[in-house]
């Protein structure tokens, strides 16, 4: 009777009881969805990319050839956005103040007021910086003066046909079959004109510091293109405050010749022809200084 008992005792005690192996699943809770996992793992890279895209680099592209031969149209780079973080800056961190000669990335402004300066920023621009807050520039001809000493150059550009010239000369002919008349052109003399007013230009309504003296006014910079005959800058636009630097550009990290010719095989191999033929190979990594 007795054993009996005891045998009875310890099933209700072993019921009563649970072992490690129950703990540990009440202890991990209910196996989650693969579905969750990835919403979760997604939404932490998304916070680290805008992390890293907000405040310390991001990719960018050239659309004009202003910063020929040093960057080229269809040059991928990226844009070292803590260089110049405001705030006080740490010894154990990478940051500086703005340098003459740095290639920097500002937003442009959009609308242009000759009362109030700037006055809204849409498009991002990239040029060299020449002049410095409380230093008076002057361009007379290809010379640009500092403080009435000529500034030293970084590049020298004497392009006879630019790349973005090919591109709108690529857009105003089409092949023909016939290898003797290969190029047929879109335009007779009756709409040329009409057509070219639609044309992208330069503009050479300079207003800063061409041939007359200009004081850079504090916490702004005086930025030209280094392809100086085919940029549209300070000299049109005035100064760039510090407030609209995004940051130096680094280095190249992708180069896509639009100018160049296109395949003709069928799709999708005339995209993986393009990439592979267009592509600059040469231009990855290049150090944009």
């Amino acid at each position: 009777m007795a054993t009996t008992l005891e045998k009875e005792e310890e099933k209700s005690k072993g019921a009563g009881e649970a072992g490690p192996g129950d703990e540990h699943r009440r202890a991990s809770g209910p196996p989650r969805s693969l579905l969750r996992e990835y919403f979760e793992s997604g939404a932490v890279v998304f916070v680290m990319a805008f992390f890293f895209m907000t405040f310390v680099a991001q990719a960018a592209v050239v659309p004009s050839a202003s910063m020929e031969n040093t960057i080229y149209v269809g040059d991928h780079f990226l844009v070292n956005k803590f260089i110049f973080a405001p705030g006080p800056h740490m010894p154990f961190l990478p940051q500086r103040d703005i340098r003459r000669g740095d290639i920097i990335v500002f937003k442009y402004p959009s609308k242009i007021n000759t009362s109030d300066e700037i006055v809204q920023y849409k498009t991002l621009f990239i040029k060299r910086v020449v002049g410095l807050p409380g230093e008076t520039v002057q361009v007379k001809g290809a010379n640009v003066l500092i403080d009435g000493k000529p500034l030293p150059e970084y590049r020298v550009t004497a392009l006879d046909v630019r790349e973005s010239e090919k591109a709108e000369l690529k857009k105003l002919v089409r092949t023909k079959g016939s290898p003797d008349e290969p190029y047929t052109v879109y335009y007779s003399p009756e709409t040329i004109e009409s057509s070219a007013r639609g044309m992208p230009s330069v503009s050479t309504e300079f207003r800063y510091a061409v041939n007359s003296p200009y004081k850079i006014p504090a916490d702004s910079y005086f930025v030209m293109g280094d392809n100086r005959d085919n940029s549209a800058d300070s000299r049109v636009w005035g100064p760039v405050p510090r407030d609209l630097v995004v940051g130096r550009a680094m280095f190249v990290i992708w180069s896509y010749d639009e100018s160049a010719p296109h395949s003709q095989a069928p799709l999708p191999f005339n995209f993986i022809a393009d990439f592979l033929h267009n592509t600059r190979w040469g231009r990855f990594g290049t150090l944009l200084r």
